[in-house]
Parts: structure tokens; sequence; C-alpha cells
């Protein structure tokens, strides 16, 4: 727990000097709220009394100063209301950065199992939520503590049994608000989880909303949403109820105490303990008793919101990635190419059985190897193991001789150029897609690799050219657009080791066509691995792997794996 806090304070370290002012004015504008009631006994028991036109002259330089705390009480009030909530605003800005930046070092390990919907509500509703505590929680405390304090001490001096009396309400509604405290914070963690849900269900709709018209099923989408946000309405029912339990017993308490206050005061009139200005000074004084409590009633709510945001951002943050650079990795330089597959093994969790078993293979720089097999063979995992997007569960993968564990991620990635079926282009014109390959390429170096991707035709026919808008996902291209435009990037990037994932599966034959010469362009001089699901386009291959459960079953050119009369054959003829 201690850690958890100093964590949570740690944030305020780069506004350290703006939350101290924002604290200074809230205890000032607190001082000046307490000062103003004085100042009203000070005028209903003695300055009324005064002999001749004194009273009048008193009591205007004493309204002139009232005026002039009012006007410092506005400022104080103006600087925590605008100043303090920028400061909560930086510190969600922090926030966010920090688990964006987590979101973007941690492996596909995470992802398999994860959310979108979920991980986006902890960046957005959670880190609001926090924020608020941040900004608000230390000036509500302070206040409230400076106005009830305050309020005690000037009250004992007016009379100390009504005082008494008075104050008697606050252990009893301490201990309530600390009962309730355990249902507010399980109430406010469910609200979290459901509103998650609601997120992922919207995400995970809209992200597929051409398959959900295509099969007309957008009734079972609604149903589905409706369902979500049914169970959302029911944890907000069931915090609801404790809040409404919360707020209207602690609301009785206070409005209990001013009947204490005017029933006891008139009664201490009456035997003579309390004079008329004192009581009028008393009721003056309840406000000042009552607002801190309702303050701190409020932050009791807020904190119970923001604490469960911040234990649920703390369980991203905590979260190791299991892909790291290893003490002292050394940057990866001058690649030739050359990658060996030393008797790896890998399962992607413990208890599964292994997707790939004491895989042996060496490929030489320059080489075009094809990898086939029966869908669930492990032939995207074996790819997926040379940038370490997973890691080997036993032997070692190197390149040019060197264990890829052994060198940073960043340059091991940036040796390796991926061409997938399922390409992912970004909400940007069709220039800054190509140049995500190298972000500081220049404009010419971006068309210059959409002519070697035989992409630059088709871009300078849309309608605004290299900045023409694509849409999300890039949707307003076909199949074979995009699967160029990634291609282009790859050229951009210029990497020394390729793999093609499936790269041509989805396309009709006119754009395989195009695309495979794109392709085979790239591959020229370079370490290729192509995963392929038409046997038709890797014949010409100097090598093609059969991976299957047993490993690798055979390898060979496509006339020797022919000849050979096995799991090879079998595929390609059942293909045809």
């Amino acid at each position: 727990m201690e850690h958890r806090w100093k964590r949570l304070i740690s944030y305020y370290k780069p506004y350290k000097g703006l939350f101290l002012l924002d604290l200074l004015l809230a205890v000032v504008g607190a001082g000046v709220t307490l000062a103003i009631p004085l100042i009203v006994r000070y005028i209903t028991n003695q300055v009324v009394y005064f002999p001749g036109n004194e009273p009048f002259r008193m009591i205007v330089k004493l309204g002139i100063l009232m005026v002039a705390l009012a006007l410092v009480e506005w400022g104080c009030n103006f600087f925590i209301a605008y100043c303090g909530h920028m400061m909560g605003a930086r510190i969600e800005h922090d926030m966010r950065n920090d688990i964006f930046g987590h979101y973007q070092k941690l492996s596909f390990h995470f992802y398999d199992n994860q959310k979108v919907g979920q991980l986006l509500s902890r960046v957005t509703t959670d880190l609001f939520d926090i924020s608020e505590l941040l900004h608000h929680g230390p000036e509500d405390v302070t206040i409230s503590a400076i106005k009830l304090v305050g309020s005690f001490v000037i009250l004992l001096q007016i009379n100390v049994k009504l005082t008494m009396l008075t104050f008697a309400f606050i252990p009893v509604m301490l201990v309530y608000a600390l009962l309730f405290n355990e249902r507010l914070h399980r109430a406010y963690r469910a609200n979290k989880a459901r509103i998650a849900d609601v997120n992922t269900q919207i995400e995970d709709s809209l992200s597929g909303i051409r398959t959900v018209k295509s099969f007309g099923n957008e009734e079972i989408e609604m149903e589905k949403f409706r369902s979500g946000n049914e169970r959302f309405v029911e944890s907000r029912r069931k915090s609801y109820w404790n809040m409404a339990w919360f707020h209207s017993v602690l609301t009785a308490m206070t409005t209990l105490v001013t009947v204490v206050v005017l029933v006891g005061g008139a009664y201490f009139i009456t035997v003579g303990q309390v004079e008329v200005a004192d009581l009028v000074t008393y009721l003056l004084y309840i406000n000042n008793f009552t607002e801190p409590v309702k303050k701190l009633m409020n932050f009791t709510e807020q904190f119970q919101s923001g604490w469960s945001g911040y234990l649920r951002f703390l369980e991203v943050m905590d979260v190791e990635s299991d892909i790291q650079d290893a003490p002292g990795a050394k940057t990866l330089r001058d690649v030739q190419g050359d990658v060996r597959f030393e008797n790896v093994s890998f399962r992607y969790e413990e208890g599964l059985d292994k997707v790939l078993n004491h895989i042996d293979l060496d490929v030489r720089r320059g080489e075009y190897i094809a990898i086939v097999g029966n869908s669930g063979g492990g032939k995207t995992t074996l790819c997926s193991l040379i940038p370490r997007f997973y890691d080997v569960e036993d032997g070692r993968i190197l390149i040019d001789g060197t264990d890829i564990r052994q060198v940073t991620l960043r340059s091991l990635r940036s040796q390796i150029g991926i061409v997938q079926q399922d390409v992912y282009l970004f909400m940007e014109n069709v220039m800054e897609n190509i140049r995500y390959g190298r972000p500081d390429a220049p404009d010419e170096a971006v068309i210059a690799a959409a002519k070697m991707a035989n992409a630059h035709e088709f871009i300078m026919q849309l309608p605004e050219g290299y900045q023409t808008d694509i849409g999300q996902r890039g949707v307003k291209l076909s199949g074979g657009q995009k699967q160029r435009i990634a291609i282009a990037r790859v050229f951009l990037k210029n990497p020394s080791i390729l793999i093609f994932d499936e790269a041509t599966s989805a396309l009709d034959n006119e754009s395989e066509k195009i695309v495979q010469q794109s392709m085979e362009k790239l591959a020229k001089g370079r370490t290729t691995f192509v995963i392929a699901h038409r046997l038709s386009t890797i014949q010409n291959a100097e090598k093609i792997l059969v991976l299957t459960e047993k490993g690798i079953e055979e390898q060979g050119t496509h006339q020797e794996l022919m000849e050979k009369n096995g799991a090879y054959a079998h595929l390609y003829r059942a293909a045809k």
C-alpha cells in the first residue's frame, strides 16, 4: 500500500510549486471565510454600542474590509478553480503518457488476452477520475480541516457547552462514513469494470460493422449492447443505493446540527448563558461547520472513484513485458541476413501443447524460403519468433551468429520487414502511411518506395494523390492497393530480412500478380521467409519447408518435393 501512495504522490513532483501555491490559497480562502463572521460578531456585540457617529464610521471601515476579504476569497477561488484544474489536467496528461508508453512496451502475450475497450477505458475514464481526485482531494481536505478546526476553536470562545453539543455529531458522522467506505469502493470498482465492458462491446461492434451489416445482424449486436448496458445500469443501481444512504444520512445529520444550535442556543439565552448577538454569530459559523462536512462527504465518494481508477491504472503499469532487452544488449548492425534456428521449441502458454518442437533450420543470407503446411502447424509462429514478438521456450535463434536475445529489440526489428495478409493502415493519408516505414524519410524517398512497390500509378489516380485520406484501416482502398502500400512501407524501411505472411492469399488473380511482382522485387538480395497459402506462388522458391506438428517434415525445392511424393506433394495436389 505504501508504494502505491508514493507512486501516486510522485505525479505531483513536476508541479510542486503550483501544488503548494494551490494549498496556500486554499488556506487563505478558508481563513477569510472564518474571519467574516468574527467581524459581524464584533459589529453586533460592540460597534453598535459606540457613542455618537462612531458606529457609522466603523461600520463603513469594516464593510470595506469585508469587501476586500471577499475579493481575496474570489481571487483564491479563481486560482484554485483554473490553475488547480490545469494542474490536474497536466497530471492526467502525464499518467496517460505513462500508460500509453507502457502499452507500447508490452508484448503480444499481453494483447492476446486483452480487450481493446478495456485498455481504452483505463486511458480515458479511469485517468479522469484520478486527476479529479489529485486536484480536488488535497485542497478539499485542507479547506475542510481548517474550517472545522477554526470553527471549533472560535465557537469554544463563545460558548463551550453549545460547541461541545454541536461537535458531538462529528464522531458519529465519521464512524458512519467509514462504515460505508468499503461499500462505495466495491461499487465504484464494479462500475468501472462494467463501463469498460460497454466500451469493449462498442469497439468490437463498430470495428466489425461491415461484417455486422453483411450478415444483417444489427439487431444481434444491439441485443449484446443492451445486455452489457443493462449490467452497467445494475452496477450503477447498487452504487447509487449506497450513495443515497451515505449522503442522505450525513445530510440529515448536518441539518440536525442547525436544529441543535437553534434549540440549544434559545435555551441558553433563556437562562442567561448566551447573548442573542452570539447566537447570530453561532448560526453564521454553522455554515462553516456544515460546508466542510459536505465537502468531506463528496471527497469520500470522489476518493473511492479515483482510487478505484488508480488501482486499475496500476494493474496495467505493474505488468512486466516478457519481451525485454537483456542487460547489456548490443545494437545489431551491418546485418547480412544469415538466420539459424537451433533446437527451437515454443508454446503460447504454460499447460498448452507445443506449437513448435525442436526446430533446426539454417537459412543463408539472401535465401528465399517458403513455409507451407496445414493451418495451426506453426508457420506464422515460426516467423513471429524472429523479431521476438514471442520468445522461444527452448533453443535459440541467431542472426549472423548472434543470439537475438542478446541484441536490442529496436535494432533487431529495424532489420526485419513484415507484410501480412491483414494489412493495417492508419487514419492518415497515403504519404504518411508509407512513411511509417521510416518516419524521417523525405517525400522523394516515399514516392520512390511507392514506385518500387508498383503503387505509384494507382496512388496518382486517387482524388488527392499521396495526400488522399484513406479512412480507418484503409477502407477506401482495395485489398491489392493496401498490400502495395504495405510493401512500399517495407521498401522504405529497407530491412535485411523479410517476412511475407500469406500476403497474397486474399487477393484476386490480377491483384495477386501485381503484388507478387512487387514482393519479388522487394525480396531481391534479402533473406526472405514466405508463408504460403497458394502453393502455386512459391514454386520458384530456393527452399520449401513443410511444417507440421512433428516439426519440419520435409524441405527442398518444388521439384525435389514433388518427386519425393510426400506431405508437400499431397498439399500441392489438394490445392489444385
